[in-house]
């Protein structure tokens, strides 16, 4: 059974599970977002006190805590009991790709954690004007734009399309072409660095 969980799954049976949760969501009348889930967790720890931003009820978010917790359960189940030996399966030209800014793949989680490149993720980089470019430039940005936008990815595009909201296909759209601006104009001069 083990060896069944551990092999890569098809893509359409998360799809189809995902359909399935927004369903059951739509029919309680419940919307998903795991920024909506931070800002219930500030509110529970007193942030409201200080904020009026988390001045909120945040025991109606309860089933959002429990599925935010759920995935940090889930994923550390899948970490320590699932994970494959083997580096995640990426394409070849993508590998290509990074290898021109001198980012190689893993061949073992033993080089790293068979999940990122080891040129990027570590403490060295964090003190480069590199990684102070990609971790709290890029995490501002996320933080800031996932608020400014009403909600993050999967917020918008699993549960706001979902409901045919049209701010969700809006905010999905922006997050697309920022996604191309980043990976094909401003993710290459930032790696050149």
């Amino acid at each position: 059974m083990l060896e069944l969980l551990r092999q890569p799954w098809h893509w359409a049976f998360s799809g189809f599970m995902i359909s399935f949760i927004m369903f059951i969501l739509l029919v309680f009348g419940k919307s998903f977002g795991m920024s909506a889930t931070l800002r219930a967790v500030c509110a529970a720890g007193g942030a409201g006190c200080k904020i009026s931003f988390f001045d909120f009820d945040w025991k109606c978010q309860g089933w959002n805590l429990l599925f935010a917790g759920g995935a940090v359960l889930g994923g550390f189940i899948a970490s320590t009991y699932l994970s494959s030996p083997e580096p995640v399966a990426i394409s070849e030209a993508t590998i290509s790709h990074l290898q021109q800014f001198g980012i190689h793949y893993p061949t073992s989680t033993a080089e790293g954690t068979g999940y990122v490149p080891m040129e990027l993720f570590n403490f060295e980089t964090l003190f480069t004007l590199k990684g102070f470019l990609l971790f709290v430039v890029g995490g501002f940005f996320v933080g800031f734009g996932s608020r400014y936008a009403g909600g993050c990815t999967s917020g918008h595009a699993i549960s706001g399309l979902s409901n045919l909201q049209v701010p969700s296909l809006i905010a999905v759209i922006g997050f697309f072409i920022g996604g191309l601006l980043m990976t094909h104009l401003i993710l290459p001069l930032i790696l050149a660095l």
